[in-house]
């Protein structure tokens, strides 16, 4: 392998300012300027492995996103959006290591499909609040089951006597109290409206009720649809980023009264 050709194959190929120093037997190191954001620089390295080349992050990329976002995305919907950014650019996951083999000898290729797709995965740290939206109610899953015990949680709850097909679902209802707590998460302005017509008629059934809602993002309501909701919600908070801990602390409070 002439290392002179792979350095000018890289610099052609993505860029002026990539590098490569060996480290080690078969493995060098690829400088590249590509960074997270937070500033740390990508981790790439060109192994011989099984007598062919890799370009590899060495399990660093995932890492950094689960420190970085303080989470697990190997599942659910962020998951599903690393592998098919992944998938695009024919890169591997390997037990969290990202790998793409160098096919024909073409280095510089390899090099450029890899860093196209860290760069893609990094995305997940910054989506769009388009592209996220639909991870906001596994998260909402996610934080109640981790604060409520599993004996006294329900989630899709309906009122089998009054609604048995279903038209005033709960997103999840806290129970054993005297007044369950109703909790809906509410993305967008449909799911607003259904929930306060639902809590309208859990009046008129005369159920007794508390209720909370917590918003995807509060400010993306319209106003009118906003005002008709919390004249009928017990409590509300804007948005679960951010609103974590005073969530956790009302609910606790709300387990501890079994109101």
């Amino acid at each position: 392998m002439n290392i002179e050709s792979i350095r000018h194959e890289f610099k052609d190929r993505v860029c002026e300012q990539v590098d490569l120093q060996p480290e080690g037997e078969g493995r060098f190191v690829v400088f590249t300027p590509f960074r997270f954001e937070d500033g740390d620089h990508f981790a790439i390295f060109l192994k011989n492995e099984n007598g062919g080349w890799i370009l590899s992050d060495e399990a660093s990329t995932l890492m950094h996103l689960s420190y970085q976002l303080d989470e697990d995305i190997d599942s659910g919907n962020r998951g599903e959006i690393i592998q098919g950014s992944l998938a695009g650019f024919s890169v591997k996951n390997r037990n969290g290591e990202l790998i793409i083999p160098v096919s024909e000898a073409r280095f510089g290729d390899a090099l450029f499909n890899f860093v196209q797709a860290l760069m893609k995965v990094t995305d997940v740290s910054f989506l769009s609040r388009e592209r996220v939206r639909s991870t906001f109610l596994e998260d909402f899953r996610e934080f109640l089951k981790a604060r409520v015990p599993e004996d006294r949680l329900q989630f899709d709850w309906f009122d089998e006597k009054h609604d048995p097909k279903q038209k005033y679902p709960v997103d999840a209802r806290i129970n054993h109290m005297r007044r369950p707590l109703m909790v809906y998460a509410l993305p967008n302005d449909d799911k607003v409206n259904l929930a306060t017509i639902s809590l309208l008629t859990f009046e008129k059934w005369k159920l007794p009720f508390r209720s909370m809602a917590i918003f995807e993002e509060q400010e993306s309501i319209a106003r009118p649809v906003l005002a008709r909701f919390t004249d009928v919600c017990e409590k509300a908070y804007s948005s679960l980023d951010g609103n974590e801990d005073r969530i956790a602390a009302y609910l606790d409070d709300v387990l501890q009264a079994r109101q």
